[in-house]
């Protein structure tokens, strides 16, 4: 997942400082963070196609356990929200811009215990 970026040290740093996300790759193409098969690459927008997408919404999610307590934290350390994490009817969402404008989305599913339940016994084959 690509985003477009203006100032790719600052990104650097909000990416790794203010949110918290493992740093994997740095080089002269950005940088990615994120472990495992999907990563978050920032990359300078050089190109007219690419300083377009600068300052959007990426369509970014990120599932994040412990949202609310990482939402503090993100407080704490200056990150501006587009969206407060509000309660919805499958979990807890709220949106962050990074210094660009390019807004992500963090997610925590947050399903009824009734329903965890269900979930749970048809994992292991009851139910």
């Amino acid at each position: 997942m690509a985003i477009f970026v203006h100032d790719i040290a600052r990104a650097i740093e909000f990416y790794r400082d203010k949110l918290a996300l493992p740093l994997t790759k740095q080089g002269s193409f950005g940088a990615e963070f994120l472990e495992g098969d999907a990563h978050v690459g920032v990359h300078p927008a050089v190109h007219p196609d690419s300083v377009a997408l600068v300052g959007r919404h990426t369509g970014i999610t990120l599932f994040m356990p412990g949202l609310l307590h990482y939402c503090g934290e993100l407080h704490e350390r200056g990150v501006r929200f587009v969206a407060e994490p509000t309660q919805q009817t499958w979990g807890i969402m709220a949106m962050v811009a990074d210094p660009d404008g390019n807004v992500l989305a963090l997610w925590e599913d947050r399903l009824p215990d009734s329903e965890r339940h269900v979930h749970l016994d048809q994992a292991d084959g009851s139910a």
